[in-house]
């Protein structure tokens, strides 16, 4: 009896507060988009008319925001992805050299950034990116204004993110690397193969469901974008980086009345799609590793 219950007492902690947290409050969201609300009040059940006013009322502020937010959400995710994938990879493939040191140390330096908060990350790229004083206009004597102005302002954006969220990656591809075999390495070198050949023909298919994995998790933190241009750039300049979430909160939670039912119909029609996507990219990536 004992060992039948061990394993809900492991189990219960976790499914309890993923209901509290997460289940139940995405299932309110889902009904509150199909609502009137303010926060206020009790909400009115208005069926499919928030999904009508932001997919189809071309002379809507909402319908505006919308692909306006998605449009610049997108940009972020093509932009950003690659980088964190790439990167990270390329990190600790060079990490699994035998001949650097202090491997363990190169890979806590990475990894600290992401350690960080976003706004105190914020201040210290700012600072680094300031006009008047920033270290980045004095090396390079330049005078741009990198919050004010594109492609600036999103350069910024993504380099902050990658200083960020580089080393949970690293991570994953340096724990995978570890399990794989040397002796398949030793006897590439032994057949004539060269770097690149041992990259794609052991590497990359040794790593094949954790790069899967970072493929879509970090695409789907990606949409999810908030901090970063909140910080940087306020969405600016002219909205050119204010994503799909800062319009989101800014309906449920900025100043004035809350319309916090057609916020919660946007956050759904972000999850679809990120849910498809997500799906395109397992699918893909799955069958092509086969």
């Amino acid at each position: 009896m004992k060992k039948a219950i061990t394993p809900y007492l492991f189990v219960g902690p976790h499914l309890i507060l993923f209901i509290v947290f997460i289940l139940l409050p995405t299932i309110y969201g889902i009904y509150a988009s199909f609502t009137q609300w303010n926060l206020m009040n009790d909400p009115q059940w208005v069926g499919l008319a928030n999904y009508k006013t932001i997919l189809f009322d071309t002379e809507s502020t909402f319908h505006t925001q919308f692909l306006n937010g998605l449009k610049n959400t997108l940009l972020f995710v093509l932009l950003s992805v690659p980088l964190l994938i790439v990167l990270p990879l390329m990190a600790a493939v060079a990490l699994q050299h035998k001949y650097v040191r202090a491997k363990g140390l190169m890979q806590s330096i990475l990894y600290v950034p992401g350690l960080i908060s976003i706004s105190a990350a914020a201040l210290i790229w700012l600072l680094i990116f300031n006009k008047q004083l920033g270290v980045t206009n004095n090396i390079f004597g330049s005078e741009a204004a990198w919050q004010a102005t594109q492609p600036y302002a999103w350069i910024i954006i993504i380099v902050m993110t990658i200083w960020g969220g580089l080393g949970g990656n690293l991570i994953i591809y340096r724990a995978s690397l570890a399990g794989v075999a040397r002796d398949l390495y030793e006897a590439a070198e032994i057949d004539g193969a060269g770097s690149y050949r041992k990259f794609f023909s052991i590497t990359l298919p040794s790593i094949n469901f954790p790069l899967i994995y970072t493929f879509v998790m970090t695409t789907a933190g990606a949409f999810n974008v908030f901090g970063q241009p909140l910080m940087m750039t306020d969405g600016g300049p002219r909205q050119s980086t204010h994503v799909l979430m800062m319009y989101i909160r800014s309906l449920a939670f900025g100043h004035g009345e809350s319309i916090a039912g057609m916020a919660s119909a946007m956050a759904v029609l972000l999850g679809i799609v990120i849910l498809i996507i997500s799906a395109l990219q397992y699918y893909v990536m799955n069958r092509s590793a086969r």
